[in-house]
């Protein structure tokens, strides 16, 4: 079903620079209820966790396969979910306006749409013709949309460009921008300086702190697919230690799942 339009809203409510909104990316159903119960505001997917679960590389879901998973997870809690939907699965802007009003029947709050095909970053131009077509059906489906400048991880780190890019997709129509790989507080603080829209940091390795993110005027951080790795890493290590050791020492690090499942799962 359709969002109803006030939760869209309570989520844009949500980003207010200088208190960022902690947005986690849970993979499935279980990991959405568990980060509910934790106290968290809202939700994304993760197109690259959500991958690891059909055993696939990032990149390789289909449409389908993807408005499935934001209506599973979606369905999982009462909280406002934006998706992940890499390039919308499209090239022209017709194609991705039609991916987000198909994102708009599974009861999302957002979506994203990002200015890399899997193949090569869009010129500036037609990026931000792409997004004004996503921004006209996220208006008709009451979705925030979130724009994103992926030159930084596609082989151009130059910020004048995601500057540019993020600029013109603040023109296009985009709710929220975000440029993720940015990792240098002054780099951050420049880009916050230079658009009028909320701003989405990734948080990785070299990112700053919350805290810092704050001060400089930041309004939403996600995690991408590092929850989803961080759980593969500990059933790896789990793994290991029974194929290695044959030992059990992995059960002393279930304690805190199992409660927090108990409790998420009623």
């Amino acid at each position: 079903m359709p969002n109803p339009a006030g939760k869209s809203r309570h989520f844009l409510d949500l980003h207010r620079p200088g208190q960022p909104l902690l947005l986690p990316n849970p993979w499935d159903q279980g990991a959405a209820k568990i980060l509910a119960s934790l106290g968290f505001q809202a939700l994304a997917t993760t197109s690259s966790g959500f991958a690891a679960t059909l055993g696939r590389a990032d990149g390789s879901v289909t449409l389908d396969e993807a408005l499935a998973h934001a209506t599973a997870i979606v369905a999982a809690t009462d909280l406002p979910v934006s998706a992940d939907l890499e390039n919308c699965f499209a090239d022209t802007a017709d194609g991705v306006a039609r991916t987000v009003r198909l994102a708009a029947q599974t009861g999302l709050a957002g979506c994203s749409i990002e200015d890399y095909s899997g193949t090569r970053l869009y010129d500036r131009g037609e990026a931000a013709d792409r997004v004004a077509a996503a921004a006209a059906a996220a208006r008709d489906g009451n979705l925030v949309l979130t724009a994103r400048a992926e030159n930084y991880l596609h082989g151009n780190p130059d910020l004048a460009d995601t500057i540019a890019r993020l600029q013109a997709y603040q023109e296009a129509g985009a709710d929220v921008l975000y440029a993720p790989g940015l990792i240098r507080i002054e780099d951050i603080k420049t880009l916050v300086g230079a658009v009028d829209l909320p701003v989405n940091v990734l948080a990785m390795p070299g990112v700053p702190p919350a805290a810092e993110l704050a001060a400089a005027g930041v309004s939403r951080i996600s995690v991408g697919g590092a929850f989803a790795f961080a759980a593969l890493s500990a059933l790896v290590d789990a793994a290991t230690e029974l194929r290695d050791k044959g030992t059990y020492g992995f059960h002393a690090a279930t304690v805190a799942g199992r409660k927090a499942a108990g409790a998420a799962f009623g």
